[in-house]
């Protein structure tokens, strides 16, 4: 009777770490590549060769509840297009074309770095799995999370996400397409923004072809909300959101 009331309590202390809630979990991660639910992030796209920066460019993403995001693009090169994500639909508007152009997640805007990479700030909403060990990543003890996209239209179907034990921060993630191949590795680094830790740069590194680095870059947040309808692709045709 006693080693049975002693295996149970041993269990049930167990419990928080062998079968965590995983959204709990993904939501904290959240919290810290988005701050708030809608918000205007200022991102740069760094491409690295050989360890020396090639090229970059730079995006402002208005992020919506529902997974909505818009991507302007700013640089000078780039500058009057727009994407749209809409759910699993995303759209890229190019001047002077009066027709937006259904793209796929995974079309490269630049280097390594998608259309996913760029608009999706979370993953509680898309992905759910279970809780897969723990495992020390960079000497840092981390809870080891196999998840899987609960959407058609996700970036990635899988991915492995490892999240810092103290914090719940993402310290590394692998990211699988749908053949269940190894696609990217991203790297989380954490900075202090204005008196709270924040994802400031996600380093992705190609699995699949010839190893290359692309850095994207938070540079600013801002609680930022666009009115309902620039996410319309028609509306976008003609809006000029930097009026």
């Amino acid at each position: 009777m006693f080693k049975r009331l002693l295996f149970a309590a041993i269990s049930v202390l167990a419990l928080p770490v062998c079968a965590a809630d995983v959204k709990s979990l993904l939501k904290e991660a959240d919290a810290f590549r988005l701050a708030t639910e809608s918000a205007r992030v200022e991102t740069e796209v760094r491409v690295m060769k050989a360890g020396k920066l090639d090229k970059t460019r730079l995006y402002a993403v208005y992020v919506k509840p529902g997974r909505r995001s818009l991507v302007v693009f700013r640089s000078p090169a780039e500058r009057g297009q727009k994407m749209l994500m809409l759910g699993d639909d995303f759209w890229l508007v190019i001047p002077p074309s009066q027709r937006p152009l259904r793209i796929t997640p995974m079309q490269k805007l630049l280097g390594d770095a998608s259309t996913c990479d760029i608009a999706s700030l979370t993953w509680a909403e898309d992905y759910d799995g279970r809780v897969d060990g723990e495992q020390l990543i960079g000497g840092v003890p981390c809870l080891k999370l196999d998840v899987t996209g609960q959407r058609k239209g996700v970036s990635y179907p899988r991915i492995v996400l490892y999240l810092a034990k103290s914090d719940r921060r993402p310290v590394h993630a692998e990211l699988y397409v749908a053949s269940d191949k190894l696609a990217k590795e991203a790297d989380f680094r954490i900075a202090d923004v204005d008196g709270r830790k924040l994802v400031s740069a996600m380093v992705l590194t190609d699995r699949l072809q010839r190893e290359r680095v692309t850095e994207v870059h938070y540079l600013s947040r801002s609680a930022r909300s666009l009115g309902d309808e620039y996410y319309n692709p028609a509306f976008l045709i003609r809006a000029d959101i930097d009026q």
